[in-house]
């Protein structure tokens, strides 16, 4: 348990999770095939710091589409050099996706709410760059692991309700690797997981707005769930209940449970987890 409540805090679970998936791919190749990055572009200000993304382009096979990957462990968004990111992409970036990696502001500094208005503000971005970046802006993916699964929830259960007259920004696949979906667990009084996870404290009576669970719609984007049965941070009803709810509303969704895995998979569990996001997107998104 202290290793993967470690794991999620310091984003250690996904970094992990995509190297060892993409562990046959040279991740800095010296070609002509390597990925454009444009790194550290500014999507806002807070408190007078920027807000970041890294965008990270296909150079072949491009296919007009991209994935926001939310950048966020225990609802703490690190930074690594850009060599790496595009690194860790590569096996995104040679299937033809641009990658956006999104920082938001961190707990302790700042609570779910605040966090998830700038992942928010980011879809707006990506939104209003998506020619620029030669995007479809109808074919945006998201995905995350832990709370960059929450986050990536919280956006494909909000932000199409939100788009006016099918012009504002929409997520048209979500892809959430052990995301928690109801936060009320986490908000009950004395529960050490709110000293541990301080983003998670915020007034209660907004639990419900921050729980994808609570806002699961018809006008949702489709959604891949990947999760182990013997998480004990992140228990697998969380996957099972939002996934219950997606199909009784028919919104597509999908629940891949790797068999004894925790709060981040070994090498198999992982490729499984990387082959359904691979999957899912170009179900969900391609042509």
């Amino acid at each position: 348990m202290r290793i993967a409540r470690r794991c999620l805090a310091l984003g250690i679970c996904l970094a992990t999770g995509m190297m060892l998936a993409a562990q046959s791919t040279q991740a800095l190749r010296a070609d002509d095939t390597l990925p454009r990055v444009r790194p550290d572009v500014v999507y806002g200000h807070k408190d007078g710091m920027a807000l970041t993304m890294d965008v990270i382009e296909p150079t072949q096979n491009r296919k007009g589409i991209a994935l926001m990957f939310m950048v966020s462990g225990g609802w703490v968004s690190t930074w690594m050099p850009v060599e790496t990111m595009a690194g860790l992409f590569q096996p995104l970036s040679d299937e033809g996706y641009t990658v956006i990696a999104v920082r938001h502001g961190s707990s302790p500094k700042y609570v779910i709410p605040e966090i998830v208005e700038d992942v928010r503000k980011a879809l707006t971005h990506v939104h209003k760059h998506a020619s620029e970046w030669q995007i479809d802006p109808k074919k945006l993916g998201v995905f995350g692991f832990s709370a960059g699964g929450h986050l990536s929830l919280m956006l494909g259960t909000t932000a199409n309700d939100k788009a006016s007259d099918g012009d504002g920004p929409k997520i048209a696949a979500v892809a959430a690797v052990f995301p928690p979906t109801d936060l009320a667990p986490y908000k009950t009084p004395g529960n050490p997981l709110q000293e541990q996870f301080p983003a998670l404290k915020f007034d209660s009576k907004k639990t419900d707005d921050y729980s994808p669970l609570k806002q699961v719609s018809k006008v949702d984007a489709p959604t891949l769930l990947v999760h182990g049965d013997k998480d004990e941070l992140v228990p697998l009803w969380h996957s099972e209940k939002i996934d219950a709810a997606f199909h009784e509303i028919g919104v597509p969704s999908k629940l891949v449970v790797i068999k004894g895995a925790a709060h981040g998979f070994n090498a198999e569990g992982n490729k499984v987890m990387f082959n359904s996001m691979l999957d899912w997107f170009r179900q969900h998104l391609t042509p």
